[in-house]
This record gives structure tokens, C-alpha cells and sequence, in this order.
């Protein structure tokens, strides 16, 4: 949604706009193009380490930071399920990516491109009919967000009410299937993700996400629950749809103001504590009451507005709704971890589809340590300072003794993966506001039935 990316002055950094290939045949030829780039690029490598009289792998050759960079750009031009599939890699597997790749894929989570204005407006044109103009009062054709899926552009109606469209980019929908197998054949072929990263139940998931991501009416759905879920709460301020405007291509809401949710960083303390509490408390009942999540982390899904000291939720096209085995799950652990119990934390794991390695193996107490950091804000009674916390430089290190156990390490669960991504996402906003949490007494009443 709008929350995706929130734009900068268009005086300081305009978004890049590239033509989106629409046509199956279309997007395979910026593959093959991308696989021909790399294949250049190693060529080029080779000839410049064995002028030097050095012997490079082949590993090393297709590695190179160019390289890297010339498959993120690629991604951004293509958007889509090309540019989601390299933004969860990074997200998701980045500990076990090289560097290069990683540092390069980690752009994605911020920059798309968006479509030439005259591809904008054609693509309006399809959805709205030719006089679409006139269902405004004004549009704004430069779009103020983008993303892998669609862009944003603020509008006005005729009655006076200012609103946000939400555009799915041409094609998408279509390009799903075909974009991740090709993406999957050439980071295999390359060696761009290595041999003991099993991907594969990734790629399902990434097209899974992808098509429900790229219905609109699903994520006006999602909005709607959220709304009414939350319609008592003064602390969440949520966007109300626009009906008559929406389908499956384009979703109208109305604007919310609001500040970067990073804005609060500079804050009063106990506002600061207010907030994060507010969104971890949410975390909780997302999972534990509605089992309906929005598994997107991105700071800029949440935006704060001074005037009320409401926090604004944005961007509803990733949420999932869990299953109850996997809520049950999930609490066992999370109990178990709290309780310091092992064996339990072990079965629980096991449950929700982890590889948890030998009997007494050293894989097995790296996993129970893995938990047990990542859940040590719940574990931890009274408040638990995140601007004091140490818990990413221990997760980074512990995630490159992991690698060292290649026979085991396997991409978790899809469920736990996007609840997972969604736990960092709020510990590291926590972090960058310096928030201090009851996290222990707010899982406590969560989980209390």
C-alpha cells in the first residue's frame, strides 16, 4: 500500500521509471538478458584475476560485487514476483547468501521502479475506462510509493475526500508462476544461492504469497477485518476502503496523515515506550485472538499521526491467516521457552516443521539457543529495554555458526517464516526507538487461556 515506501521530496530523489514488460516472452528475455549479463560479467572478471596471474573459481568469478548488483537491478526493472522472490531471499536466507548478493538483494526492500507515465495511464485506462480522468477532482499521476507488486498515487474526489490508489503494476498476476521458476533456474544455474540452501519450499510459498498479494478484494477483505477488529481502539487509526473505486486491480482508500513511524525515535521517552507497546500488544493479538497477521515489517506500514497520537496501520496485501495447529504451536513454544523447558521447546519445534538435528547433537542446542534469544523479550519479567539489548549482534552470530552444520539447515516452515519476519520487523523497530516494553506481561495476558 501507500505504507510500502514512503516517498522523499521529488526535488531530492525521484523514483527511477522503467517500462514494465508485460508479456510472458517479454519477461523471459530480461531474464535471459540478466543470465547473459552474468555470464559477461564473469568473462570480464576472469580476463582482469588472470592478468594479475591469479586463478579464480568459478564461484568466485559468477560472486563478484558487479554481478550482485546487476541482478538487483534487473529484479527492481522487472518488479513483480521476480523483485518479491529476491527481496524474501534477502530477508530470509541473507545469512546464508555471499555478501555481495545479499548487500545487493537487501536494495529491493526499499527501491522499485514505477511505470512511465503513459503506461500509468493506459493502465488506467483499462481498469476505469477512457474518461477515467473524470472520476477525479485531481490525480496525482507521479506515483508517491512503489513496490515489487504495484504503485501509489494520491487523488481527490469530488465530494472533497482526499484518497490513496493502490495500482497493481500490468501483468503481474500472470507473471507469477513463470517469474519465480525462471528466477529459481537462474540463481541455481549461476551458483548465485548455494547448493545446501533448499529453496524449493520457499518458491511455493513466494507464489502462494505473490497471487494472494495481487488480489486487491483479498486485501480490502483483510483491511476490512482489521478495521472492525480494531474499531475500539483509539490507539490504531486504519484506512477506511473506497468501494466504488476498487477491484482486483486497484485498491482506493482513504488518506491517513501521519509521520514515519522512525519520527518518534527524536520522541519523549514514554511516548516512545506508548507506541511499541501498543504494536507489540497487537503482534500478540493478531496471532493469538484474530490468527490473522500482516506479516510485512516494513517500517513504513506504520506511520504516526502527532495531532491525535494514533498510530496509522498501512499495507494489508501481506497478511495471512494462520491455521490453529500453528497458533497451538507456536504457544507451546513460546510457553516453553518462557518456562526455560527444553524437551518442550524441542517438540514444539518439531511440531511446527523445524529441522531440529540429532539427539543431544550441537545442531540442536544452536536451535534451542536460537529461540531462546528471539524469545527473550517474552521471557524477560518486568520491562525489557530494546535500545540496551544486545539481541541482534547474538542472532548474527549464532546464524553464522549455523552454517557450519550444512546437513541440517534447511528454509523453516513458510508459516513460521512470515511470523518470524514480522517478530523481527516490530524487535527492531523497538531497537531504533530505544523502547522499553512489558513484553513478559503482555504475551502473559495473550496467552493466558
Amino acid at each position: 500500500m501507500y505504507g510500502w515506501r514512503v516517498s522523499v521530496a521529488r526535488d531530492e530523489k525521484p523514483f527511477k521509471q522503467q517500462a514494465l514488460p508485460t508479456g510472458r516472452l517479454a519477461r523471459f528475455g530480461r531474464m535471459a538478458r540478466l543470465a547473459s549479463g552474468v555470464a559477461g560479467g564473469m568473462v570480464a572478471e576472469g580476463v582482469k584475476q588472470w592478468s594479475k596471474g591469479q586463478r579464480p573459481s568459478m564461484r568466485d568469478l559468477l560472486l563478484t560485487p558487479s554481478n550482485a548488483e546487476r541482478v538487483a537491478d534487473r529484479l527492481s526493472e522487472m518488479r513483480g514476483a521476480a523483485m518479491k522472490l529476491g527481496q524474501m531471499l534477502s530477508m530470509d536466507t541473507g545469512d546464508f547468501l555471499p555478501k555481495p548478493l545479499a548487500d545487493a538483494l537487501s536494495q529491493l526492500r526499499a527501491e522499485a521502479h514505477t511505470l512511465p507515465q503513459k503506461q500509468t495511464r493506459a493502465t488506467l485506462k483499462s481498469i476505469y475506462g477512457p474518461d477515467w480522468p473524470e472520476l477525479f477532482a485531481y490525480f496525482d499521476i507521479e506515483p508517491f510509493a512503489a513496490a515489487s507488486i504495484g504503485q501509489v498515487h494520491k487523488a481527490q474526489l469530488h465530494d472533497g475526500r482526499d484518497i490513496v490508489l493502490k495500482l497493481q503494476y500490468p501483468g503481474v498476476l500472470a507473471s507469477i508462476d513463470a517469474d519465480v521458476d525462471n528466477m529459481a533456474t537462474l540463481l541455481r544455474w549461476s551458483g548465485l544461492v548455494p547448493e545446501q540452501v533448499e529453496i524449493t519450499p520457499l518458491l511455493n510459498s513466494v507464489k502462494e504469497q505473490l497471487k494472494d498479494e495481487a488480489d486487491y478484494e483479498l486485501e480490502r477483505n483483510y483491511l476490512r477485518s482489521f478495521l472492525e477488529a480494531l474499531k475500539n481502539d483509539l490507539r490504531f487509526w486504519v484506512p477506511e476502503t473506497v468501494d466504488e473505486l476498487s477491484n482486483k486491480q486497484i485498491l482506493a482508500m482513504s488518506f491517513v496523515p501521519g509521520e514515519p513511524i522512525e519520527s518518534l525515535e527524536y520522541a519523549d521517552q514514554a511516548i516512545r515506550d506508548s507506541v511499541m507497546t501498543a504494536l507489540i500488544e497487537l503482534l500478540l493479538i493478531e496471532l493469538f485472538e484474530l490468527r490473522l497477521v500482516q506479516t510485512d515489517p516494513n517500517f513504513a506500514n506504520y506511520r504516526y499521526d502527532y495531532e491525535s497520537g494514533r498510530i496509522v496501520l498501512l499495507d494489508f496485501g501481506a497478511t495471512r491467516a494462520f491455521k490453529a495447529k500453528f497458533v497451538n504451536d507456536y504457544k507451546s513454544l513460546a510457553r516453553a521457552a518462557v518456562a526455560g523447558n527444553a524437551s518442550r521447546m524441542l517438540a514444539a519445534a518439531d511440531r511446527l516443521g523445524y529441522a531440529i538435528g540429532n539427539t543431544d547433537g550441537p545442531y540442536r542446542d544452536l536451535i534451542l539457543e536460537v529461540f531462546n534469544i528471539a524469545l527473550e523479550p517474552l521471557s524477560t519479567p518486568g520491562v525489557y529495554d530494546f535500545g540496551e539489548s544486545d539481541m541482534p549482534q547474538r542472532m548474527l552470530a549464532l546464524s553464522n555458526k549455523i552454517t557450519e552444520h550444512k546437513d541440517f539447515w534447511q528454509v523453516p516452515p513458510a508459516e513460521a517464516i512470515y511470523f518470524h519476519r514480522k517478530i523481527g520487523g516490530m524487535f527492531m523497530l523497538a531497537h531504533r526507538l530505544q523502547a522499553r516494553v512489558p513484553v513478559y506481561d503482555l504475551f502473559q495476558a495473550a496467552v493466558k487461556s
